[in-house]
């Protein structure tokens, strides 16, 4: 089989069309000079591997030979994973949603060779069809267009651009953060009003996880004690866990819900959706003290460590939505084939009255469960979910719950065996920094606030990965992914934040000195590569790219934080823990610049809102004098770990060596030290401290 230039590459979204009869570049010189060479316009299509509509789309047009011809012929045609390159996505789908007025992958964008985009938009069906353009034709009339009328395309491009910079351009009046807590009642009240009461979540159908909504709420509850903030969490949480959305065999959720009850969903995986719900199941729990949040946590970090975790230790990014219906036909897949069951099926696996009843708790139908299917992916199979509780399905079938709930598990245990002998999703098993630098925050909180050793050895091994493979050492610099080797590609804003948030997580769930100096290091590499000197803020992207054609200020907290939320929200926590004024001035400044936006729509930055709960709340300062393995310093971590106390940051003095490095930061921690020979926390704010107390009760008051 013939092969293109891709098949050079390392990424898999790459990989997957190295085989079209498309000449495909990669982004970068060797495109760019053949178009500038050849007077060409670009078409240039960004996507990822486990993305449904990208492989539709390869299928119907990047496979088939006469479009492909018209490619080749008339263009320059360019491939981009956006997982890798996030700034070139993040440039062509802020022109996409500008000009047509929506957005989403595949995206397909022409573009002159001076990389300024003219047209786009996402998936384009090869013939006319459903309202849209074929892509075949759309290929043919603009060809034709650069043919005839090429300056203006050239002009119009740049227009578009000067317009699109000056939009995206953020400014701000006050060089100082113009917010209070009423701008954080307003976020409130709109997540409020477009509140789910019956089913969780927020809006209507297609429902996404969002879990930096949640962060905010959480937060918000905890300063105010407003009840509805917290219920709304925890009815979401409860929700989705009960819905399709969540494996109910397998742990891990999906992407998001195509319906409004969490039940039908859209089937891919992606590693930053479990790290994120891992965190507010965790919370949900130290709130509420109930283990169903825990074991939900626990469930989806268990398939992180069975499915998604390399050998070395750090984390893939995704697995595919679409999977292989019949291993008798392995090119023929669909949509959430490997999750769902015929009826006949469970029957066979399962013997006896277990299968009545596990039928009955996951809402299994002889005939299927799903019935709006407008595709005709789901006849006569069913999506579990939890239909039922065990007590009811115990009446159901007048058994002691004990007896059903066994009989379940063990349903449950037989049909995942039976699901690991269907073929797999595919796998994206690049593994991004920053995806995995939210996944050690998880995994660093889980093994602290669960007590779980193998979670606390998973987040150590992935920050090592992380920091030994994607980190230099001698420059401090971070790459963005690694496959068989680094990417080449310079770490983003995303990266950086996300890692120096995992380093912080995991230096307060564990206490080694070195993840909080390799944050503070992370810190100052960001400011000096991201940081927007004259206005605030930070950049997505470092400066010195002349092949992109802006720079932009990421401000949407959406599947994922926005690397500028995480950043306010990391250089505060580093100015509490370490009284250095660089972080906390530079915090200040991009607040300040952020503030306009907040305030008219803080639906936007839920994460950002956290962060201005930190900056408003004069956070807490704890600091333990002990050894960290030791009971009576255990016994003082249990009581902090045990409840939600956000606005906090969290240092441990086990040893001279310690004493001295954060002393350094902080002179008062030279004077911290245990009491007649126990461990001690110290309570304090601006390092004013309380008297330090060695019963964990007596610190639990503190706390409160």
């Amino acid at each position: 089989m013939a092969v293109n230039r891709l098949i050079r590459e390392k990424s898999p979204y790459l990989l997957q069309h190295a085989h079209n009869p498309v000449d495909w570049y990669a982004w970068g010189g060797e495109a760019f000079e053949k178009a500038r060479a050849e007077g060409k316009p670009i078409f240039l299509s960004i996507g990822y591997s486990t993305c449904h509509w990208c492989h539709v789309m390869e299928r119907e047009s990047f496979e088939n030979q006469s479009i492909a011809d018209l490619l080749n012929r008339d263009y320059v045609p360019i491939k981009v994973d956006r997982e890798e390159r996030p700034d070139v996505d993040r440039v062509y789908m802020t022109f996409v949603q500008a000009s047509t007025g929506g957005g989403g992958w595949p995206m397909s964008v022409w573009l002159t060779p001076e990389l300024k985009p003219f047209f786009g938009g996402t998936y384009f069906p090869p013939e006319n069809r459903w309202g849209q353009p074929g892509f075949s034709s759309v290929l043919q009339q603009i060809a034709e267009a650069w043919r005839t009328d090429r300056e203006q395309i050239v002009e119009s491009a740049r227009d578009a651009i000067a317009q699109l910079q000056r939009h995206v351009t953020i400014e701000s009046s006050s060089s100082r953060p113009t917010v209070d807590t009423a701008l954080l009642d307003s976020g409130f009240s709109v997540f409020r009003r477009t509140f789910d009461t019956q089913l969780g979540g927020f809006g209507g159908a297609p429902k996404f996880p969002r879990p930096a909504v949640l962060h905010f709420l959480l937060r918000y509850h905890a300063r105010t004690g407003n009840r509805e903030a917290l219920d709304m969490t925890l009815l979401t949480l409860r929700e989705m866990a009960k819905g399709g959305m969540n494996d109910q065999l397998g742990g891990g959720f999906h992407r998001y819900s195509v319906d409004e009850r969490w039940f039908v969903p859209h089937f891919e995986k992606m590693l930053y959706d479990q790290a994120q719900l891992v965190m507010a199941y965790l919370e949900a729990f130290q709130i509420t003290g109930e283990q169903s949040y825990a074991g939900i946590a626990r469930r989806t970090l268990d398939y992180v460590l069975r499915d998604m975790t390399d050998p070395a230790g750090g984390f893939y990014s995704a697995e595919d939505a679409d999977s292989v219906i019949d291993p008798a036909e392995p090119e023929v897949k669909g949509e959430g084939a490997f999750y769902i069951w015929p009826w006949e099926e469970i029957r066979r696996v399962v013997p006896g009255p277990a299968a009545d009843w596990f039928c009955h708790r996951y809402g299994v139908a002889e005939g299927g469960n799903v019935a709006h299917d407008p595709h005709h992916e789901f006849s006569g199979r069913n999506i579990l979910y939890q239909a039922a509780t065990l007590e009811d399905t115990a009446e159901q079938f007048n058994c002691p719950v004990d007896e059903v709930r066994d009989g379940v598990e063990r349903a449950a245990a037989a049909l995942l065996d039976a699901r690991s002998h269907r073929v797999r999703p595919h796998l994206d098993d690049k593994i991004l920094a920053s995806w995995n630098g939210l996944m050690i925050s998880a995994f660093a909180v889980a093994g602290a606030v669960l007590d779980e050793p193998k979670y606390a050895r998973a987040a150590r091994r992935a920050a090592d990965f992380v920091t030994g493979k994607l980190c230099d050492p001698a420059s401090g610099l971070l790459e963005r992914s690694y496959r068989g080797g680094p990417s080449a590609i310079a770490g983003f804003l995303d990266d950086y934040s996300f890692v120096a948030q995992g380093l912080l997580d995991l230096y307060e769930a564990q206490f080694d000195v070195r993840d909080l100096e390799l944050a503070v290091g992370l810190a100052e590499k960001l400011l000096e590569l991201f940081e927007d000197r004259e206005s605030g803020g930070f950049f997505s992207s470092a400066a010195g790219d002349e092949n992109l054609v802006m720079r932009l200020k990421d401000d949407y907290d959406g599947a994922e934080p926005a690397g500028n939320s995480v950043a306010i929200m990391n250089l505060l926590r580093l100015s509490t823990m370490t009284g250095r004024e660089i972080f906390r001035r530079a915090a200040e400044r991009a607040l300040a610049i952020f503030s306009p936006r907040l305030s008219t729509a803080p639906v936007a930055l839920p994460y950002m809102l956290s962060a201005c709960e930190f900056y408003l709340s004069e956070p807490r300062q704890i600091v333990f004098a002990g050894q960290a393995a030791a009971a009576d310093t255990r016994a003082l971590l249990r009581a902090l770990r045990g409840r939600f106390v956000p606005n906090t940051v969290v240092m441990l003095v086990d040893s001279a060596e310690t004493r001295g490095k954060l002393a350094a930061w902080i002179p008062a921690i030279e004077g911290m030290q245990p009491v007649d020979g126990c461990a001690a926390a110290y309570v304090c704010r601006h390092f004013t401290c309380q008297l330090p107390v060695t019963e964990a009760g007596r610190f639990s008051e503190l706390l409160q």
